[in-house]
């Protein structure tokens, strides 16, 4: 080897460094920490409802959430900033459709809008008329499960 490719070798930078191992992970900024949230299973929106379930107005108890289903829902505007019950509007669903195909020997059809169980519903605020959320009806198998074709909406309070 000579001394001239020896000298370039001698003059390349040292690199340090600390080892570590594979599975290592930094340790996350405190300033980041912050930013993480938990999105789990929530059990309201699975169908449990707790017993201090608000049904009608909550005239100024804050609410932690509202589920909105097949009646008026109480709860606090985020356009106007008003409580209430919410109104609704309807709309057939898919289980409305396939429970006016299937054979029930009463003539019942779920398309009249008095038979509105199986109906998507729009819940709207009643001071500014906007949309405030929507419980659409997806599964057609619902026309098998009768304790289903009407669910009451309710609030949680903080």
């Amino acid at each position: 080897m000579s001394s001239s490719s020896y000298d370039k070798k001698q003059e390349d930078p040292v690199v340090m460094g600390i080892p570590y191992a594979a599975n290592y992970q930094a340790p996350v900024p405190q300033q980041q920490q912050h930013q993480q949230y938990y999105v789990g299973h929530n059990p309201y929106q699975a169908g449990m409802i707790p017993p201090n379930a608000i049904y009608h107005d909550p005239k100024g108890i804050p609410l932690q959430q509202t589920i909105f289903r097949d009646t008026p829902a109480p709860f606090s505007c985020v356009y106007c900033g008003n409580t209430g019950l919410t109104t609704l509007k309807s709309k057939p669903s898919l289980a409305a459709v396939v429970g006016c195909m299937m054979p029930f020997g009463l003539g019942i059809c779920f398309l009249c809008p008095s038979m509105d169980c199986l109906w998507h519903k729009y819940h709207y605020c009643p001071s500014c008329n906007e949309k405030v959320a929507d419980f659409e009806k997806s599964d057609p198998c619902i026309v098998m499960d009768p304790p289903q074709w009407s669910e009451e909406s309710f609030a949680v309070p903080l």
